[in-house]
């Protein structure tokens, strides 16, 4: 693989614009190679006059190279013994008097053939490397202060581990304290005995990990004695001064470990519908320290998180400095090669001399960080502990793509033997044919849409991986846990061999001619096959995907209690599919008035026509988008966005447009129709405008690309304008209830299934450009991290808010 594509492969998405364009500035050299292939000599022809001649202009043409090269030898920018040689000249330079210098190159040989060109690439280069160094410094300042504030954390996490552990202080604390200010001697005089001499203050910084007691047996060894007589050094860290001293002093500088918590206070993160109404209420939350093994097992597992997310943040930087370090020593190496010059090694001189290159900060925080969590949450077990910090990607499982093909297979062969039954019986035209439409057709439709939406939700998968949008991250699963769309494929497959299977043996339209009833057996496969979903979704077992079945509960729930929690992206973006859905959740409650109160061994019930099943109707078609407006009204008063009041009226239109539908489909009145139409009308336009507008960022009109958004992932923008013209006709389809569009081939209960599939396929292609358009805003801001809240505040960090 080339380099230009291994080094796309391996960015943070996130910081994509933050990198070197390595590509552009390919383009440049590839102008300059073109420009000096067009202006070099031809070859000396065989003719002996025009040779001679051509020979005498040669020799004119270097010697006017020569004379250029000498008149800059006469004014060299800085002292260089060997000033004829050189094609750069790399100084440091202050703009407009700010704290960071930047980098700027005087290319030397700009009165040659093509020079223009290249004095413009060494601009470019410049740029690129400024921004990158620029982008670099200021993220390693953002991790030193987050490391202060987890040091903290981990001060106020002993205090109370000890607290907890050991209440009545049993032992000798002041022995205790002697050897953790040994410890801490011991780190900072390895720090400062491994910074170059002459360093800058700000790379000379102490790790803010290493006030914890983290060192280890042999270093403590070596260096106690010298650290002993050490005075006392004072190290900022961004305004924050973190002082190391001779064990004599430590205990007049540093207070106790226990004395930290009369500075602290619990936070409250872990939000309940509990204290979202007591938040409501204006009730004062609780926040003192209560000292007990459930509080303490909380905190060590948010404290947790925050180090394996912290621990993520390192490993990302380091290996954005590295790329692009290797980047800049690949692209000089390329112009070298083109220009037969030696520019490369001064370059990357001033490249390692600077932050970018030089700064330590980041690898000895990892190490620190590492020390950390192996002692603290990992039981001093270093193989566990940096399995959990460095995860191994996941092995993609040959059995996977085998099950996967073998389901695939099934299910395709179910559908074949599925349709030669129905033509070979003649099912279709069987006297039952009506009744089993009726009944049996809608229990299994509900597998039908839940297969479709997963396969839907797989294609998703698929092209997000392809145009490199961080699903992952944006949903928040945790490190290694998300599926791809292979599982979810073997999912979606293994559900519809299992659907077409009960199908098969539930088609047998003969009765028994004595009792005039069905087998019971096969009437009741569709309740098994629902009851075996339920019974997987809940497994408590680590089997068929834990953590992801975990999850999708977890979200469920938040939107059944909405708004009683925190809304975030994995809940409103559920709330959405399951809109999607509302043919589905009805033949949930068809489900239970079948199999509760319906006959179904005669295949007859009376739901259709039950006052209280036709008024649920109305009910569970508005849950989803009554979850969904909840869900913006919670937003609303927390973030006060207006955009959040005005997407809360997009689903308050839907609701009353889907009980218009509703009640026109239970009474064909004239008056129930028109304003079934009016609603759902003004609905379907404003929800189409909140698509293309407000969700996918399309229909820019100041957009460099017309009518679309600036930043675009797919290549073919032709894919765009079909999805938004596929977006408005599938909004529409609900016009067939309406119009009362029917096809008279077709059953009621078919063209029902049709329209719900339709929803859930304009949903699948939404999905895909939401998810784009949200990762391209991270894209713009720079957030490739989540944020995890910190269990212990601090008094003085509350007075600085």
């Amino acid at each position: 693989m080339k380099f230009g594509k291994e080094f796309a492969t391996q960015m943070v998405p996130e910081w994509q614009e933050a990198y070197m364009n390595y590509n552009y500035l390919k383009s440049i050299i590839k102008n300059i190679q073109h420009s000096k292939q067009r202006n070099k000599p031809p070859p000396p022809p065989t003719t002996t006059t025009p040779r001679r001649h051509l020979n005498r202009r040669l020799t004119l043409y270097r010697a006017f190279s020569g004379l250029t090269r000498s008149r800059h030898h006469q004014e060299p920018i800085s002292p260089s013994p060997d000033i004829e040689n050189q094609a750069i000249l790399v100084h440091t330079v202050r703009a407009d008097g700010g704290p960071h210098e930047s980098y700027q190159t005087t290319f030397l040989m700009a009165a040659e053939e093509g020079g223009v060109m290249e004095l413009e690439y060494f601009r470019r280069v410049d740029d690129e490397f400024n921004k990158v160094d620029k982008f670099y410094r200021r993220k390693v300042e953002e991790v030193m202060k987050e490391a202060v504030m987890l040091n903290k954390q981990m001060d106020a996490l002993i205090a109370f581990r000890i607290k907890v552990e050991n209440p009545e202080r049993l032992f000798d604390w002041s022995v205790e304290m002697t050897r953790l200010a040994s410890d801490v001697a011991a780190s900072t005089a390895q720090l400062a005995a491994s910074t170059p001499k002459g360093a800058k203050a700000s790379r000379r910084v102490a790790m803010a990990m290493d006030v914890i007691e983290e060192g280890e047996s042999n270093s403590q060894g070596e260096h106690s004695g010298e650290d002993e007589e050490k005075e006392k050094d004072d190290y900022h860290v961004d305004n924050q001064k973190v002082k190391v001293e001779k064990p004599n002093k430590f205990r007049a500088t540093r207070p106790a470990p226990l004395d930290v918590l009369n500075r602290v206070t619990m936070n409250q993160t872990a939000e309940t519908p509990r204290s979202t109404i007591k938040g409501f209420l204006n009730v004062p939350q609780q926040t003192e320290l209560k000292f007990s093994r459930e509080n303490l097992n909380k905190v060590e597992e948010q404290l947790k998180r925050a180090f394996i997310e912290f621990y993520q943040k390192l490993r990302l930087l380091k290996s954005y400095g590295f790329l692009n370090t290797l980047a800049f020593s690949k692209i000089m190496k390329k112009y070298d090669k083109v220009t037969s010059r030696n520019t490369s090694k001064p370059y990357m001189n001033m490249v390692d001399n600077s932050f970018l290159g030089s700064s330590d900060e980041v690898t000895k925080l990892m190490d620190r960080v590492e020390t950390t969590f192996i002692k603290h949450f990992s039981n001093s077990n270093r193989r566990k502990g940096m399995a959990v910090l460095r995860p191994k990607p996941k092995i993609e499982r040959h059995r996977i793509t085998f099950f996967l093909g073998c389901f695939a297979g099934c299910t395709a062969a179910l559908i074949l033997a599925l349709i030669l039954i129905v033509r070979a019986r003649d099912i279709m035209n069987h006297s039952g044919t009506t009744q089993y439409m009726d009944n049996i057709f809608p229990l299994y439709s509900l597998f039908g849409f839940i297969v479709l939406h997963m396969l839907m939700y797989a294609g998703n998968i698929y092209f997000w991986r392809r145009y490199r949008v961080n699903y992952s991250f944006i949903f928040g699963f945790k490190q290694g846990t998300e599926l791809g769309y292979r599982e979810v494929l073997l999912l979606s497959f293994g559900l519809a061999v299992l659907a077409l299977s009960a199908v098969l043996s539930n088609l047998d339209m003969e009765m028994d001619p004595v009792t005039k009833d069905y087998k019971a057996l096969t009437e009741l496969l569709p309740l098994f096959l629902i009851l075996l979903v339920v019974v997987i979704l809940l497994c408590p077992f680590n089997i068929i995907y834990r953590s992801s079945r975990y999850f999708f509960l977890v979200c469920v729930f938040h939107c059944i209690c909405a708004p009683l929690y925190k809304v975030t992206l994995p809940d409103f973006f559920l709330a959405d599919q399951l809109t999607s859905q509302v043919q589905a959740i009805r033949s949930l409650e068809f489900y239970i008035c079948y199999y509760g109160w319906g006959d179904y061994k005669h295949r007859e019930t009376s739901c259709r026509s039950n006052d209280v099943f036709n008024t649920f109707s109305f009910i569970v078609a508005c849950i989803p988008y009554w979850s969904r407006l909840l869900q913006c009204i919670r937003r609303l008063f927390e973030e006060k966005d207006p955009h959040q009041g005005y997407n809360g009226f997009k689903y308050f239109l839907t609701i009353v447009a889907v009980s218009m539908r509703t009640a026109y489909s239970l009474n064909k009145e004239v008056n129930w129709k028109i304003l079934a139409a009016i609603f759902s009308i003004a609905a379907a336009l404003y929800g189409t405008y909140w698509d293309l507008v407000v969700d996918w960022g399309l229909l820019q009109l100041s957009s460099k690309n017309r009518w679309l958004r600036d930043k675009l992932l797919i290549p073919h923008k032709s894919v765009y304008f079909g999805a938004m013209v596929l977006n408005v006709l599938l909004r529409f389809a609900w016009l067939q209830t309406v119009l009362g569009i029917n096809i008279s081939s077709m059953h009621a209960q078919t063209m029902i299934a049709v329209v719900a599939s339709l929803e859930i396929i304009r949903r699948g292609i939404w999905n895909f450009f939401r998810i784009e358009n949200e990762h391209l805003n991270n894209v713009g801001k720079y957030r490739a991290f989540k944020s995890v809240p910190l269990p212990f505040n601090y008094d003085e960090d509350h007075k600085h808010v």
